[in-house]
């Protein structure tokens, strides 16, 4: 009686869960996060990694069953460059991180408050100090994960792809370890005019492609995109995939069938896990690269 019970509840919430992550409200948000209250991940909140209330970071610190420093992902949220706070994916952060990551979630500043390519310089500077600091919460430095989903995911591809972003914190891109893509916009041309504002005029636009900078020397890359995502097309997976192929750089994709924009970031709830192995597919690669770059370090 009691699992038909605890079934009985799954289900309802699940309904709900799917009702409201379909809207991607606040109320959405807050159905997401409700396993995370109950989660034995520790969170450490808006520590600062720069000048301004919009740069703090927070940190989900998984329970430890060893001593050995953690590898660590760091997690950019999408909204568009225009929304979207960090304690909102604490779903994302606390499921990986009930996988053995330290993960970091960054606020960073937004249009209309700032436009390209401010977007991409405070997420660098989150992995600078994630880079620098993140020794004495327990994380490997040498094991740096990026990943991101929509606006987050090009901010991510473009910090691992641009040396720049980087290079201003005297870093290069070798601190990545492999970066991954949730259904990330990384070729497109704006056509809304508030993002002909946000990344224009037009002889900029090959500054924010991610294309435009793939030159073989990037960190491994995991492209995921959902089939029916008919808000940022699949040919940004394709155009960014050929490009590392044509560089000989490494990538891998997935994607998902029946599988929207917001479903395959909903993945990494409890609600919509069986959606699609997101999740799985984000540990499987993080674990292989990790172990790939190990190995290359005993040559």
């Amino acid at each position: 009686m009691a699992g038909e019970m605890t079934l009985a509840v799954r289900n309802i919430l699940a309904v709900f869960g799917s009702a409201f992550l379909a809207a991607c409200t606040d109320s959405a948000f807050f159905v997401a996060n409700l396993p995370a209250v109950f989660s034995r991940v520790s969170v450490t909140r808006d520590l600062s990694y720069g000048n301004g209330p919009s740069k703090t970071l927070d940190l989900y610190i998984p329970k430890r069953v060893t001593q050995d420093p953690l590898p660590v992902i760091i997690f950019l949220y999408g909204g568009r460059w225009t929304d979207g706070k960090k304690r909102q994916y604490a779903f994302a952060a606390n499921t990986l991180a009930q996988e053995g990551f330290i993960v970091a979630v960054p606020d960073y500043r937004k249009y209309p408050d700032v436009k390209f390519p401010v977007f991409a310089q405070d997420g660098a500077e989150a992995v600078a100090w994630v880079h620098d600091h993140i020794e004495s919460y327990g994380g490997d430095r040498g094991q740096i994960f990026l990943s991101g989903h929509s606006a987050g995911a090009h901010i991510g591809a473009l910090i691992a792809a641009d040396p720049k972003y980087l290079g201003a914190h005297h870093k290069s891109r070798s601190i990545i370890t492999a970066f991954a893509g949730l259904a990330g916009p990384y070729d497109f041309v704006p056509e809304a005019e508030d993002l002909k504002d946000m990344f224009g005029p037009p002889e900029r636009y090959g500054e924010m492609q991610v294309p435009t900078f793939i030159d073989g020397g990037q960190p491994p890359m995991l492209l995921l995109h959902g089939q029916k995502d008919d808000t940022v097309r699949l040919y940004n997976l394709e155009r960014l995939a050929g490009a590392i192929n044509a560089k000989g750089g490494y990538v891998e994709t997935r994607i998902y069938p029946k599988v929207d924009h917001i479903q395959i970031v909903g993945a990494l709830t409890v609600f919509w896990r069986y959606k699609a192995p997101v999740k799985d597919d984000l540990v499987s690669f993080f674990r292989a690269q990790s172990m790939l770059r190990l190995s290359r370090s005993m040559d």
